[in-house]
């Protein structure tokens, strides 16, 4: 039994990290994304995150030149069922808010305020620094452990 502990039906916000450890198949973490995708493709789960994500994780292979990431990246966003949700108003002002109240980056803020705002069950990310923020339920990758 793994110990990734995302209950059947949550609503799963997705960091970008998750995205590019999957992406360039980061074998440190491997073990446990493999469970998360094996979740979401049995319907176990969902899988969201800002359209932010598409401009933070293409830069790189957009820059390398690296065609391959690039349509790995688009068909995970665009073709897997991942919901994106857009940037609004509302959403920049809450996430001004968490900013200014948690020392947050402008694109961290973003992420945070839109888990928080859609009510999800689990934030998935590698970054530590989002432990602090109330009512954002925050799995870190690294300190996940699977049986």
């Amino acid at each position: 039994m793994d110990k990734l502990n995302i209950p059947q039906g949550s609503r799963v916000y997705l960091d970008s990290s998750i995205l590019i450890y999957t992406v360039e198949v980061d074998l440190k973490f491997w073990k446990t994304l493999e469970v998360l995708w094996r979740k979401f493709a049995e319907g176990e789960i969902s899988l969201i995150s800002s359209e932010l994500i598409i401009t933070e994780v293409l830069v790189k292979p957009l820059k390398s030149q690296n065609q391959q990431s690039v349509d790995s990246y688009n068909k995970l966003l665009f073709d897997s069922g991942i919901e994106l949700i857009p940037i609004t108003r509302s959403l920049l002002i809450s996430a001004t808010n968490l900013r200014a109240k948690h020392n947050l980056k402008t694109p961290d803020a973003i992420h945070a305020a839109t888990s928080i705002d859609l009510n999800c069950n689990r934030f998935l990310t590698n970054d530590k620094g989002f432990n602090n923020i109330p009512r954002l339920p925050t799995l870190i990758l690294s300190q996940i452990e699977l049986d």
